[in-house]
């Protein structure tokens, strides 16, 4: 996720959660949590026991989050949020709790009474890592159309282009899927699995080379040993568990988009 792309994503889930954001700008937002959201990400347990217990007034946070340092103000305090920081994965997994996946509709502007249809997308963004000694992410964002089964990749990329709105507009209205949400979703991970098996996996052979390195310089140094004591066992697994290729494929965070037919052909 690029910086603008987290920005875009932080926006959608408050405002899916029912979070007024007080103030959006290029960089950073304010947003007053809920009471909900408050007990999910501010870590003030023992506040809200007491509050329960003694009946008090709630009072939950305002959060302000920079998404762009050279973008938002120089003097702002708020808290800095990039791909990799606590408070993004926090959020990741709230998304989890709070719901499968968001729905949003394109804010499609209509001032006289002309329906318009909004055709249903499956949108996902996930993390491949390939991890061995060394670790690669790679980011994808994809979007399946449940009615003709298409899928696009940078999907991400294609929905910061629309205005997106969590109340289907006036004049709208929803065409119904020809593929089921659990079918779509399994469509998608199939796709991932496919890039992952036609990628390059020299980074795999490489590691499997240097694992078979450092075995023989294990193996020498207990050669002269006939019985091998147990920390030859213990080093050699933990061999096993720092070289050994293996593949991670985490969806991130997912999404129901209605969009109009033209939204996804540019």
């Amino acid at each position: 996720m690029q910086q603008a792309e987290i920005h875009s994503f932080l926006e959608r889930y408050f405002t899916s959660n029912h979070c007024e954001i007080t103030e959006s700008a290029p960089g950073h937002m304010t947003v007053q949590l809920t009471v909900e959201l408050d007990k999910q990400l501010m870590n003030r347990p023992f506040y809200w026991h007491y509050l329960e217990k003694t009946g008090g007034i709630p009072n939950p946070y305002a959060l302000t989050l920079i998404t762009d340092q050279e973008k938002a103000p120089k003097d702002l305090k708020g808290e800095l949020i990039h791909f990799g920081a606590p408070r993004l994965h926090q959020i990741f997994q709230s998304t989890k709790q709070l719901a499968g996946y968001m729905r949003l509709y394109q804010n499609v502007q209509q001032t006289v009474p002309n329906n318009i249809p909004l055709h249903p997308w499956l949108g996902i963004n996930a993390k491949i890592s390939y991890q061995c000694d060394r670790k690669r992410d790679i980011l994808m964002s994809l979007g399946l159309h449940l009615i003709s089964g298409s899928i696009l990749e940078n999907f991400q990329d294609r929905l910061e282009k629309l205005e997106l709105t969590p109340k289907i507009p006036d004049y709208c209205f929803t065409m119904s899927p020809l593929i089921k949400h659990k079918s779509g979703l399994n469509r998608l991970q199939q796709y991932i699995r496919g890039f992952v098996e036609s990628d390059d996996h020299s980074w795999a052979d490489a590691a499997r080379e240097r694992w078979n390195e450092d075995l023989e310089l294990l193996n020498h140094f207990y050669e002269d040993l006939e019985e091998k004591p147990e920390s030859y066992e213990t080093e050699k697994e933990a061999l096993r568990e720092q070289y050994e290729p293996k593949v991670k494929i985490e969806i991130i965070n997912g999404g129901l988009f209605y969009l109009t037919p033209q939204a996804m052909m540019n």
